[in-house]
Order: structure tokens, then C-alpha cells, then sequence
């Protein structure tokens, strides 16, 4: 009994550990454009798509996650979970690769960025009978550009405080899926040195040429990752942006699966997808994202 007690002990000492740390608020105050916006931010946890998915949000936060500092890298992570801009998928496009990558000496910054505002406590099943409707793709315009307001404050905000987390300020990326992925791609481009991304990892992204513009002579390296058989038919987007930064001569890496899906995130599916994550790690440790952070 007692050895069963200690051993549940130390597993939740470490589940603690393994957790976010505490959550930024991006803004002093209410987001510009969205100053009016009354609603509060809610939590799904029974829905269609049987994931936990935040809906609401009208503040924008960075949930902060640490690695063990004895095997930190020094490279930051800011995810941007997706949701077809309506909700987030807080858990399998956010914390747990979060999780993964501070086990891996990677320090990850989980965004909650504005989405279009959900009228009931089921955003999934309005998402699923609204996002082909001309309603639903006017609001997402609409949205977008405080949306990618919000990644790029992100990435400002981590390097500004890269000293205070133990941070490389030429180690910050930026991850996204899906909707969170338009707005890690659309990071890209049109930076400045405050919030370029040193480097970005696309997740079967939602990102037509129309979103695209000039690859600057430094744009940072790319890893894409999506399914041929996407429902959403997304599979397209993923290999224009990585043949264009080909094409353009920068570096970049491109995993078409077979099979998975759209929205594989972490889950397990007992297929190739399930390790993904794992040929991130190997990606970025190649462009040597994964070095301890004295060397440089």
C-alpha cells in the first residue's frame, strides 16, 4: 500500500512538473479591434470532435511550458493550436506537443489567439454547420488579421523575454495546425526583426497562394506535415508552400502521409502519423535547434 502511495506521488510530482508554468496575457488591457467584444472565454470538453476545444477568446495568452533546465536547448516553440478559427484544439494541437518538446530541451509557448465568437457551449457543431457557408468565410476574413496580430505579438513577446526563460533570441520558432497554421505560415513572411520566426513547422495548414506574398532573402526554414487523404483537401496547400521555398532556395522538408487525416495532431492512430513529432525533433535537431544553448 505504501509503495502504491509513493508511486502515485511521484507520478503526480511528475505530471506537475510536465505542466504549463503559468499563462501571459499578450495584452495590457483588451486586444485592439476587438475592444467590445463582452463574451466569455469557455471550455468544450464533450463535442463531436472528442478533444477539448476553447472557444471564445477575447484576451490572447501564451500558456508558458519549461524544460528541466539541466537538458534546455534554448529554443522556443510558440504553437498555435487550430480549429477552423472558431475554436482551439488546446490538447492535440497545443499542450501535448508542448509536453513532447520540453522533454526534448524545447521551451513552448501554447498561443490562445482570438476566434470568431461562438454563440452556444457546442462551437463544434456550429463550426461543422457553418464553415461553407459565405457567413462563416466573411467572419474568418474579418478575423484573420487580428488573429496574426496575435501570433506575431507572440513571437515578439518570447524573444523580448528570451533572458528571463533561458532562451536563445535566435532560437524562436513558430508551430501551427490547420487555422493555426495560416497563421504560422502567414508569419513567413513580412516580418520584422522583432517577431521573425527562425524557423516555422506547418501542420496540415489552411493556406491558399492567396495569403501568400514574397519570400524575403532570409525567410526561415520550413518543415510541413499533412495527410494525402486530409477530408478537408488541404493536402494541396502543404506542398505549394514547401515547393515554392524550394524554389526560392530556402530549406525546408515536406512529410506527406498516406493516411491520417486531417487534425492527426498527437493522437494516436497506430499508422505513421503517430510519429510525426518525432521527425520534427529530428528536423530540428538537424538545423541544430537541438544543441544545449551555449553553443551557438
Amino acid at each position: 500500500m505504501k509503495l502504491n502511495l509513493l508511486t502515485c506521488l511521484l507520478l503526480f510530482i511528475a505530471c506537475l512538473a510536465n505542466a504549463q508554468q503559468k499563462v501571459i496575457q499578450l495584452y495590457n488591457g483588451n486586444a485592439p479591434g476587438s475592444e467590445n467584444w463582452a463574451w466569455q472565454e469557455g471550455l468544450s470538453e464533450h463535442n463531436a470532435a472528442n478533444t477539448r476545444k476553447v472557444y471564445n477568446v477575447v484576451h490572447p495568452s501564451l500558456g508558458v511550458f519549461l524544460p528541466d533546465p539541466t537538458i534546455a536547448t534554448g529554443t522556443a516553440v510558440v504553437i498555435c493550436p487550430g480549429g477552423s478559427f472558431q475554436t482551439l484544439s488546446i490538447d492535440n494541437e497545443g499542450n501535448e506537443e508542448a509536453k513532447w518538446l520540453n522533454d526534448h530541451g524545447v521551451a513552448a509557448f501554447v498561443l490562445k489567439y482570438r476566434v470568431i465568437h461562438s454563440l452556444t457551449n457546442d462551437p463544434v457543431s456550429e463550426v461543422n454547420a457553418n464553415y461553407k457557408t459565405q457567413s462563416y468565410h466573411d467572419q474568418v476574413v474579418k478575423l484573420f488579421p487580428m488573429a496574426l496580430v496575435d501570433a506575431r505579438l507572440a513571437i515578439s513577446y518570447v524573444r523580448e523575454h528570451a533572458a528571463e526563460y533561458n532562451l536563445s533570441p535566435s532560437k524562436i520558432g513558430i508551430m501551427g495546425f490547420s487555422a493555426g497554421g495560416t497563421l504560422a505560415g502567414a508569419s513567413a513572411y513580412k516580418y520584422t526583426p522583432a517577431n521573425k520566426p527562425d524557423f516555422v513547422a506547418l501542420l496540415y495548414p489552411f493556406f491558399p497562394a492567396e495569403l501568400q506574398s514574397e519570400i524575403l532573402a532570409d525567410a526561415p526554414p520550413m518543415f510541413v506535415a499533412a495527410a494525402a487523404d486530409d477530408e478537408l483537401g488541404l493536402a494541396p496547400h502543404s506542398v505549394d508552400i514547401y515547393q515554392k521555398w524550394v524554389a526560392s532556395k530556402h530549406i525546408a522538408e515536406l512529410h506527406m502521409y498516406t493516411k491520417g487525416g486531417h487534425g492527426f495532431g498527437m493522437r494516436k492512430q497506430n499508422i505513421p502519423t503517430d510519429k510525426w513529432i518525432e521527425r520534427f525533433g529530428e528536423w530540428l535537431d538537424l538545423e541544430g535547434f537541438l544543441k544545449p544553448k551555449s553553443i551557438k
